[in-house]
């Protein structure tokens, strides 16, 4: 009977130290793929009037100003993480649709290979530069002990900080940051359980979550930057301008032709200033050409005004308002 006693506490005692809710594993907040359609959901919200055409960027430097993955061997220029976090945000902004992200921090790497098949490198300027570093990171293990059960549960969060720099002028246009925070719990009952031994991979998902909610923020300034183009040739009639489908140009579409103003410096910020151009004609897209965003391009046709008496190459073709 006193065997019975007992057996039948311990139950009760087991019974009382069950988890509620049941340990599970918890990985980042939202799935890679979930961030990526919230990413396009924001950009589509925007006026209806956008075209969301591509632009161009580039990452110049990207560095881990914490003590995460640092060590007395390692200099700024063996920064790890610094070119992971390079590499991250680079195919989060591929992946995003809306931008034509090029080379600048392996540029030497594509100098040499240049020079090694004969060619020269032809460089494109990029409507912005991307800075930024990893400003904040660390991890805790938290956990609960019962009578008979407990729970182990580890934590890492990051922080990164971005400003976006005009290429021309070297002014710093607009900052962004972005946080993100990864776990794993596990958990035992009476000895009996998984245990939650220390993850790594922990430490990278929270850095790409916190990319993809910086890249959230700054996508939608760089898209309102007014878009421009240039044409490339005319014949027979028809023009050839600079862009096609991979920029977000279709058959279709419409923009303004203006004359390129004049470029002044401002006594006041000492900045150069470019003053607005005069509106002389519409063209309508026509087609598009090409297979890479290298090559592409547009056949348009003037619907309204006229470009006779002006230089091709002192045009700018610009989003209608």
């Amino acid at each position: 009977m006193r065997k019975l006693a007992v057996v039948a506490a311990t139950l009760v005692l087991g019974a009382c130290a069950t988890q509620t809710p049941a340990p599970k594993s918890i990985d980042a907040q939202y799935s890679d793929q979930q961030m990526r359609q919230a990413q396009q959901q924001a950009l589509a919200e925007s006026s209806q009037q956008s075209l969301a055409l591509k632009r161009k960027v580039a990452i110049a430097r990207m560095s881990n100003e914490t003590s995460y993955g640092r060590s007395l061997l390692r200099t700024s220029s063996t920064d790890v993480v610094g070119k992971q976090l390079t590499d991250m945000l680079s195919n989060a902004l591929a992946e995003s649709g809306n931008f034509i992200v090029l080379e600048r921090p392996d540029l030497g790497r594509l100098e040499k290979e240049a020079e090694l098949v004969g060619t020269k490198l032809d460089l494109v300027g990029v409507d912005a530069l991307i800075i930024g570093s990893l400003t904040e990171f660390g991890r805790k293990t938290v956990g609960e002990r019962g009578f008979l059960s407990a729970t182990k549960r580890q934590v890492a969060y990051a922080k990164v900080e971005f400003r976006l720099v005009d290429a021309s002028t070297g002014q710093v246009f607009h900052t962004a940051s972005g946080a993100g925070e990864a776990s794993i719990e596990k958990g035992s009952v009476a000895g009996f359980g998984s245990t939650a031994s220390y993850d790594a991979t922990l430490n990278d998902k929270a850095i790409k979550q916190a990319i993809s909610d910086s890249v959230n923020a700054f996508s939608q300034t760089l898209l309102n930057r007014k878009w421009h183009t240039y044409f490339l040739s005319k014949q027979s009639g028809s023009y050839f301008v600079a862009g096609g489908a991979m920029q977000g140009i279709k058959p279709g579409m419409t923009f303004d032709v203006e004359t390129q103003g004049k470029t002044v410096t401002s006594p006041q910020t000492g900045f150069k200033i470019k003053l607005p151009g005069q509106k002389i004609a519409t063209i309508k897209i026509i087609s598009t050409f090409g297979d890479t965003e290298a090559n592409e391009g547009s056949v348009a046709s003037v619907v309204s005004g006229s470009l006779g008496g002006h230089q091709l190459k002192n045009l700018m073709i610009v989003e209608s308002k």
